[in-house]
């Protein structure tokens, strides 16, 4: 379905409304504007019905019903893998578009990687999401119904999120945002900013913009090169937004926030990770407040990319831990369901 086709849905999805907005829809039904902390409430439990909201009025219900729906997703397909526990589901919104999310446990506590569009128009190479170009972007409400449907499916608290599924972050910066204050209010979900961590490619004018808007928010950048050479060859983003430009924005970005930026690296057998390349690496990071997450590349088949071999991995580690710069290898999780880092797809 069309932008265009899906804004003219007879109903609004009440998932998209923070409290303040829900007052003036329960006004609009002619209720008490106390009745939207409860609406909102209910809504962060993971209720798929009004008629769910055991405490609203008979009559509201059915005013709200006929006006709005609550936009959980259908799990159209649900997947766990036999290696760690790793839940992948294709979920399905009102108007047909797919997504997938990932539910992962670790030592912490219980993570979500959330998408935030249906599809992705970046390109980069080695990566699954992009394939079909974009077909639209997911509202604040339709990521939060992520994370609660994924809840209603696990029976298990979800204690944080990562919007690094399918789509960029910031080529949606509008409706990421309403995201991020959707399931931080205290009044519904109540996850905390820095249990919170999103991902970009790396386009610049927003990372300036997300550090103000959300200093205690995580940032991670999808670097995966050494330099503009590999970069431009691997994610097309780079020919807009120079390497020296990106590694300046996100300089500026630890110095204003005082907070640590994450730098992902995919690697690459024979693309980026080489004893050169790490090196390279190093010279641009060493000094500041960073830290590299090595992610050995998850296969997707048609693309020709290899994953690095282990030793090639502990090497590069190494060298960049020589260098000063602080250094972790990432535990892949749900390979043998297709629903590790790059992996993720429309379906």
């Amino acid at each position: 379905m069309s932008e265009e086709n899906y804004n003219k849905t007879s109903k609004l999805n009440i998932a998209d409304y923070d409290p303040d907005e829900l007052a003036g829809v329960v006004s609009s039904c002619g209720d008490k504007r106390f009745r939207a902390k409860q609406i909102f409430g209910w809504i962060a439990k993971g209720v798929e019905s009004f008629d769910e909201m055991t405490n609203i009025p008979a009559k509201l219900r059915t005013a709200l019903a006929e006006r709005y729906y609550i936009g959980l997703p259908e799990a159209i397909l649900v997947q766990e893998s036999k290696k760690d526990g790793t839940r992948k589901c294709l979920f399905e919104f009102r108007d047909g578009a797919r997504v997938e999310s990932v539910f992962m446990k670790y030592n912490y506590g219980n993570s979500i990687c959330i998408s935030s569009q249906v599809g992705c128009r970046m390109g980069c190479t080695f990566c699954a999401s992009t394939r079909n170009g974009l077909e639209r972007s997911l509202t604040g409400g339709e990521m939060l119904a992520q994370v609660l449907k994924m809840r209603n499916i696990t029976g298990e608290d979800i204690g944080h999120v990562v919007i690094m599924g399918i789509g960029e972050p910031f080529d949606n910066y509008d409706n990421i945002s309403k995201f991020i204050k959707l399931i931080n209010s205290k009044q519904g979900y109540n996850l905390g900013m820095r249990n919170i961590t999103v991902s970009t490619c790396g386009l610049i004018p927003f990372i300036e913009k997300f550090g103000e808007d959300f200093p205690q928010v995580n940032l991670a950048v999808s670097l995966h090169a050494p330099n503009d050479e590999i970069r431009c060859r691997t994610m097309p983003v780079a020919r807009s937004f120079e390497y020296s430009e990106l590694m300046k924005a996100c300089r500026n970005y630890t110095e204003s926030t005082k907070r640590r930026i994450t730098f992902e690296y995919a690697l690459i057998d024979g693309v980026n990770d080489e004893p050169e390349h790490a090196r390279e690496l190093a010279s641009h990071l060493k000094g500041w407040l960073t830290h590299v997450n090595l992610i050995p590349l998850n296969e997707v088949s048609g693309t020709g990319y290899k994953t690095s071999h282990k030793t090639n991995v502990r090497s590069f580690a190494s060298l960049l831990e020589e260098q000063g710069v602080a250094v972790s290898v990432r535990r892949t999780l749900g390979t043998d369901i297709d629903a590790a880092c790059g992996q993720l797809r429309l379906r």
